[in-house]
């Protein structure tokens, strides 16, 4: 059976949001800025992202990271 130790929040702030996909505040914002939104649709000023949706940040973020994370080796 998998038990989490660490509760995940609901929601989370773009402060939170950073600091778990390990980049600045301002990489985040350029990354929504270059994936999400736009003139017609601008970004809000106060957001709250799920963790589904930080799943799909941390995808975009990886060249803001600069590859910092290392990949596993495989099993073969």
């Amino acid at each position: 059976m998998l038990t989490l130790r660490k509760s995940m929040n609901q929601y989370y702030s773009e402060a939170e949001a950073a600091r778990t996909l390990c980049i600045t505040i301002d990489a985040l914002r350029n990354i929504l800025d270059k994936h999400i939104f736009n003139e017609a649709h601008p970004r809000p000023a106060v957001l709250e992202f799920t963790h589904a949706e930080l799943l799909l940040l941390s995808v975009w973020a990886e060249p803001e990271r600069g590859g910092n994370v290392v990949a596993m080796p495989s099993k073969t």
